[in-house]
């Protein structure tokens, strides 16, 4: 024994034990991967074996006592892989993909973050590397230099495959078309395991970037089809109601609707917006949902201005962001509006200062504009506070009619505040990110409090449309044992999905609100709605949404990830629910096939228009005039060297 040990085939065979249990454990303390029964239980155990074999098999090939570092080199690696897959799910509920990495001019604000993600267990993912590398200083002595006979490795490569031939062959008997059919990474993951689904993630994103160079107009007819068969007539007592209207978009990060009218140690944490709820002036929409994937905000700007949905792996604002667009703010430019966008970080963050020159965005005043000092910044960049007082000059330089998009940053993971700005207790569930996710966000509600009250000082709030969103959930899933302690709830798949819910709130001059509507709606149906209450018909343009005050609106909501919401009945993670009893539904009708595959053609033709640039090939109507990207200076240097060289657009 002693013997086989001090081998190369037995550090290897150790090395490959260690991966395979390290691998299943991780799976199964971090990742909730939704396994259902003994099938799916087998291959969560059995799918890293094959990666072991393979991966670390390919450093048998070293000679000598060399193979020992290239085995550690690749061990380590794939551990780091892991590892980082395990910080990026614990807030995000998903899998790094091959364009999430890509943006890594995000990650100098993740600092904090990050941080906050880790925990002292962790320590333990290292004990194994270091184990490895005690055991190769202490057996590499008995090692020849010679290179192990080219049988050996070829035998393992052969084995590893072979068994992740049966792995995919069992994952097929149980999910169907699994590569086909992959809007939701966590069955991927699940089946054939991390390492594989990374391989088969990079070879997605290849295909994906080969199709703008594969594309041609005629990709473009079967989505214009779909859109104008799917296409609401606009409500006549709305249509054309806010034309010449200011319109005030403002952007909640992060913030989920069961904050509304919820009380935390007796007090109402968002006080002012629940007002807003209220105010007759207003339509409040509570069954509207967030629609977005890895892009999260950046996902969030992307289908409220365009009604396209984001990319299922990456953000469209850094991986398409050179991308041919018709945005919301291009339409309004080319009926006499003036477009902005206010925030409180810097340009370059999530590509923005590049992909909004392709949406004709005039002005971005980015965190150069405000006061950045240090008592004034936490977190992602400007406290909302000091942001929404210091953007009211700045909208009031903004040429009339305008659009302009606010976007709060304080209520965001970890949900840091500095000491004073509290004016609520914490929770008391124990989870710290859970916990401080109401003090944030009170603070966000008494931000906006002051910015409705400036805003009507300076007199510009009686003439414009004022309309606030949700971007994204705030509280995932790693977190449901705090949130079924607040809210008194299992958190069930269902009612996970059910809390995806986000506000929306709009008030339109001169025209009296709705109160509370219980349309089923999601973000993509905004820029619709917009565009007929300007007396724009959205039939000119590609979109997915409907107008949700149209009595044609489509009130189905699909998810990035292949689920749906409608008001009877839902699908969620490849389940169908009776919304009423909250039962799972063992025999679908066939109304509900059908949305299910409306809903998947759908996602599928979005992706087309994304992945293809199809909307070079559109024009939507003889007055259409395309963006020029190079018209448009974003940030004060650029403003001011271009003006020295040319007047920038207006």
């Amino acid at each position: 024994m002693k013997e086989f040990f001090t081998r190369k085939t037995g550090f290897f065979t150790v090395m490959v034990v260690l991966f395979w249990l390290k691998s299943y454990i991780i799976y199964n303390v971090e990742f909730n991967l939704g396994v259902k029964n003994g099938m799916q239980e087998f291959l969560l155990f059995f799918n890293p074996l094959n990666s072991a074999l393979i991966f670390l098999g390919l450093a048998l090939f070293a000679k000598g006592k060399r193979i020992g570092v290239w085995m550690i080199s690749v061990y380590t690696t794939l551990s780091f892989l892991l590892y980082a897959n395990v910080v990026f799910y614990r807030f995000n509920s998903d899998f790094i993909t091959i364009p999430t990495l890509t943006q890594t001019d995000n990650f100098g604000s993740l600092g904090g973050s990050i941080a906050d993600l880790t925990v002292w267990h962790d320590l333990f993912y290292l004990i194994d590397i270091i184990i490895m590398i005690v055991y190769f200083i202490k057996v590499r002595g008995y090692w020849s230099a010679e290179r192990i006979q080219l049988r050996k490795p070829l035998l393992v490569l052969a084995s590893g495959v072979a068994l992740f031939v049966v792995n995919l062959s069992l994952a097929e008997i149980d999910r169907p078309q699994l590569l086909q059919r992959t809007f939701d990474r966590n069955y991927i993951v699940k089946y054939l395991g991390v390492y594989n689904f990374t391989i088969y993630d990079a070879v997605q994103s290849f295909r994906a970037s080969q199709q703008r160079v594969l594309a041609s107009s005629d990709d473009l007819t079967e989505v214009e089809n779909y859109t104008k068969s799917k296409y609401a007539q606009p409500n006549p007592e709305y249509f054309g109601k806010a034309k010449g209207k200011n319109i005030i978009k403002i952007h909640l990060e992060s913030f989920q609707t069961f904050l509304i009218d919820y009380k935390l140690h007796g007090e109402e944490v968002t006080p002012f917006l629940n007002n807003l709820v209220r105010d007759p002036e207003y339509t409040y929409f509570d069954n509207f949902f967030h629609q977005t994937e890895q892009g999260k905000t950046a996902d969030a700007e992307l289908i409220m201005d365009n009604s396209l949905y984001g990319l299922p792996q990456g953000s469209a604002f850094v991986v398409r962001g050179t991308n041919t667009y018709q945005a919301l703010p291009a339409i309004l430019n080319q009926h006499g509006y003036t477009s902005a966008v206010l925030h409180g970080d810097y340009k370059s963050f999530w590509n923005r200062d590049e992909v909004y020159k392709q949406f004709g965005v005039d002005h971005f005043f980015d965190a150069s504009y405000y006061n950045m000092t240090e008592e004034k910044v936490i977190g992602y960049g400007l406290k909302d506070k000091p942001f929404f007082k210091e953007s009211i000059p700045m909208l009031k330089s903004l040429k009339e009619p305008f659009y302009a998009h606010l976007i709060s940053v304080t209520h965001h993971h970890p949900y840091l505040l500095h000491e004073g700005d509290e004016t609520i207790a914490p929770a008391e569930t124990g989870d710290p990110s859970v916990d401080r996710y109401f003090q944030t966000a009170r603070y966000l509600d008494e931000a906006l409090e002051q910015f409705f009250h400036d805003l009507k000082a300076e007199g510009l709030y009686e003439d414009s449309v004022i309309l606030l969103y949700g971007d994204h959930y705030g509280i995932s899933d790693n977190h449901n044992r705090a949130m079924a302690e607040l809210i008194g709830e299992e958190i069930t798949p269902l009612k996970h999905a059910e809390l995806q819910r986000v506000p929306l709130l709009i008030r339109i001059p001169g025209v009296e609100g709705q109160g509370v509507n219980h349309e089923y709606a999601g973000q993509i149906d905004v820029m619709p709605t917009l565009l007929h209450l300007q007396g724009i018909k959205a039939q000119d343009y590609i979109v997915m949404g409907t107008d949700l005050f149209s009595k044609d609106h489509k009130d189905f909501v699909p998810f990035r990830n292949g689920d749906f919401m409608t008001g009877k009945f839902s699908k969620v993670g490849g389940v169908f629910y009776d919304n009423a009893t909250k039962e799972p539904i063992e025999e679908p009708t066939e109304e509900m096939k059908e949305l299910n595959s409306m809903v998947m053609r759908e996602l599928e033709l979005s992706d087309r228009v994304l992945y293809g640039d199809l909307l070079r090939f559109y024009t939507p109507n003889e007055k259409w005039t395309p963006v020029d990207p190079k018209k448009y200076f974003y940030g004060k240097q650029e403003e001011e060297e271009a003006l020295d060289e040319e007047e920038p657009h207006q």
